[in-house]
């Protein structure tokens, strides 16, 4: 699957997910892409480690869970500078999910009113024969709030900044 990069999210220094400095968190990237259809998609990636495991080589379903969280929340961002917090979230496991190689979410948007947002995602793998396998789906309600009302240190440039890397205009996943 090959997705064309319109820009990079910011990550923060301690959440869980997309914290860089936080040793125990999931440390993912995201991307603000057009998947091969042409639809605006949030497009996370990591390599998982062994931290996050539940049975050995396996993700713990509380993190894949926190992963679907973040990211289909951060979908909001394609097109609204605001954030949400969740307020119902519905996590489907399918698969396992294995800590052994690079892990993709890709999130949309599917509603959008004046005070809540509706988001999916899907977290997946490339399996070793090159297919996608999608581990875990979720889909989740989110109430938009400005920033300054969930967490004022959020602001602050050490808390919430961008990363600078060489982004190529696509990402293969393969």
């Amino acid at each position: 699957m090959r997705y064309k990069i319109l820009k990079k999210q910011n990550n923060s220094s301690m959440c869980f997910i997309c914290g860089l400095s936080n040793a125990a968190g999931v440390q993912m990237k995201y991307y603000e892409c057009e998947n091969e259809s042409g639809e605006r998609v949030l497009l996370g990636v990591v390599q998982p480690k062994q931290e996050h495991q539940s049975y050995p080589n396996h993700m713990h379903g509380g993190v894949a869970a926190a992963i679907i969280d973040e990211s289909i929340g951060r979908a909001f961002w394609l097109e609204h500078q605001e954030w949400g917090v969740t307020m119902e979230l519905t996590v489907k496991y399918r698969k396992p999910t294995p800590l052994d190689r690079p892990l993709y979410i890709e999130g949309k948007l599917t509603k959008v009113t004046s005070r809540a947002f509706d988001a999916e995602g899907k977290l997946f793998y490339i399996d070793d024969d090159g297919k996608q396998v999608v581990s875990v789906t979720g889909s989740g309600r989110y109430f938009i709030m400005p920033i300054e009302q969930i967490a004022k240190e959020m602001i602050e440039p050490e808390n919430w900044f961008y990363v600078e890397e060489d982004l190529p205009e696509y990402l293969e996943v393969t």
